[in-house]
């Protein structure tokens, strides 16, 4: 049965990585919902956090495939259960719907929102939630006629309050100790 996984891939930042990390889902033919690229918590080391809708075993096969590309130092994947996970959407609506009526103020506190900037013609709006809250949102606005809307990629970390990478490389570590 499908469901939502977060696949997490720690690597050092090479060029073409992200072209060779896509091309694995592509010819799977599993399509990538978010993908979000940032560093990580250790030094020079960059975290993908990508979100799927498929098969446990079909992201099982993608992870195992995921850890043979070169540069690839671990890949993991989570349910949402697993993780705690937010996105940020940004919402422009004209400024002078602000003027005419109380309702966006009134729809911006109650969703948790902030506004970001004011000008003559425009007002930016910001929201950090899940997915339905910030679309949720944005359909409310659309009554004044958003003018831009943008939703970033999914940022996740594991409820587990180890660091799987850390783990992982310490044993790495240890192993090639052993071996000299």
């Amino acid at each position: 049965m499908k469901q939502e996984f977060n696949i997490t891939i720690f690597s050092e930042n090479h060029i073409g990585l992200l072209n060779r990390i896509t091309i694995i889902f592509t010819r799977r033919k599993i399509n990538i919902e978010s993908l979000t690229v940032s560093a990580s918590a250790l030094k020079g080391i960059s975290k993908f956090t990508i979100v799927v809708n498929e098969t446990q075993d079909r992201v099982m096969k993608v992870v195992s495939q995921l850890e043979k590309v070169v540069d690839v130092m671990k890949a993991f994947y989570h349910t949402n259960d697993e993780m705690i996970f937010q996105e940020i959407a940004l919402y422009k609506v004209p400024t002078e719907a602000l003027y005419n009526t109380d309702k966006i103020e009134k729809m911006v506190r109650n969703a948790g929102a902030r506004i970001l900037e004011i000008t003559r013609e425009y007002t930016v709006i910001e929201k950090t939630g899940h997915k339905e809250e910030t679309q949720a949102l944005f359909e409310q606005l659309n009554e004044f006629h958003v003018m831009q809307f943008i939703r970033s990629g999914r940022i996740a970390i594991t409820r587990d309050p180890i660091e799987r990478l850390s783990e992982f490389l310490k044993e790495r570590d240890a192993m090639f100790d052993a071996l000299d």
